[in-house]
């Protein structure tokens, strides 16, 4: 697969969204694990994750574990796999989402993902949603201190505005390496934190990628540029999707979301396909 950067770290242009193999509705393990095993056949090496992808309060950093044991099972070499994780969400026992982005909380969640994923530092760290309760340099100021003490070798954000991303950036001494935001054919809000990124050379990792496109069926007429492209390709219109957010600039790195083999080969395939500039053009209308 085509590689892109985060930080010092060269990736597969497509990573692995991990989090359906966890929350509600999740499937059996094997299905998870061979999943993640198919992803890193097609040259996935970022498979994102998070302490709070889990159901229950007793279920805490199931996904992680999950991950973990995924790359322990599989029989290929694993070391350039970056495993990107997150903190700041908390999900209690009733299942909501919670948010705690205190310094306290964060060092302890991260010293539990340590333990989860089996590492001594943690590859890629994100701040996982900015907390009102709790001013956003504190939060970021945690993952700089973690950074310094080397229980994390790079930090990231995520959900954030492009003051928070200025802000970071300078609280990190110029040392954050991604932006994890929402960003889709559905939700193209991001597109400023997307060119800001693009400016100061740091990784954007659009989560929910394919929204508005997950089943052909499900396709509103404003997208219908996508499968209108993907015909005259051969291909889905996921990879059309995929492959439009890669041309938009180098520094995108989709993570798709995924739990089946057959779908995560086929997101992968979208880092082999060259769009016009013409089909550019008509899905940035879209």
């Amino acid at each position: 697969m085509r590689t892109r950067r985060i930080g010092d770290v060269q990736v597969g242009a497509i990573g692995l969204g991990a989090m359906p193999m966890s929350i509600e509705g999740r499937p059996e393990e094997s299905r998870s694990i061979a999943a993640v095993h198919a992803a890193l056949d097609a040259g996935v090496t970022l498979i994102d994750t998070a302490d709070a992808y889990h159901i229950g309060a007793d279920d805490a950093g199931h996904n992680e574990s999950l991950i973990a044991k995924a790359l322990a099972s599989y029989g290929g070499d694993t070391s350039e796999v970056l495993v990107a994780t997150k903190g700041g969400h908390v999900r209690p026992s009733d299942g909501s989402w919670t948010l705690d982005g205190s310094p306290e909380h964060l060092r302890r969640a991260c010293e539990a993902s340590l333990k989860r994923l089996g590492v001594e530092a943690i590859g890629l760290y994100q701040f996982h949603r900015p907390d009102p309760a709790v001013p956003y340099a504190e939060s970021v100021g945690a993952l700089r201190d973690l950074l310094d003490e080397g229980k994390i070798r790079m930090a990231g954000i995520s959900n954030a505005n492009p003051g928070q991303i200025r802000q970071a950036q300078e609280i990190l001494g110029g040392r954050l390496v991604s932006v994890q935001n929402e960003f889709s054919p559905r939700f193209r809000s991001s597109e400023p934190e997307l060119r800001l990124c693009d400016e100061l050379g740091i990784a954007f990792l659009p989560w929910s990628p394919l929204g508005g496109i997950s089943k052909a069926g499900d396709m509103g007429s404003a997208h219908a540029a996508f499968a209108r492209v993907a015909r005259a390709h051969g291909v889905s219109p996921q990879q059309v999707c995929l492959a439009w957010m890669l041309a938009k600039s180098p520094v995108v790195i989709p993570i798709p979301g995924s739990s089946r083999p057959e779908t995560i080969r086929d997101s992968a395939a979208a880092a082999d396909l060259e769009l016009t500039p013409e089909q550019i053009a008509e899905l940035d209308a879209a």
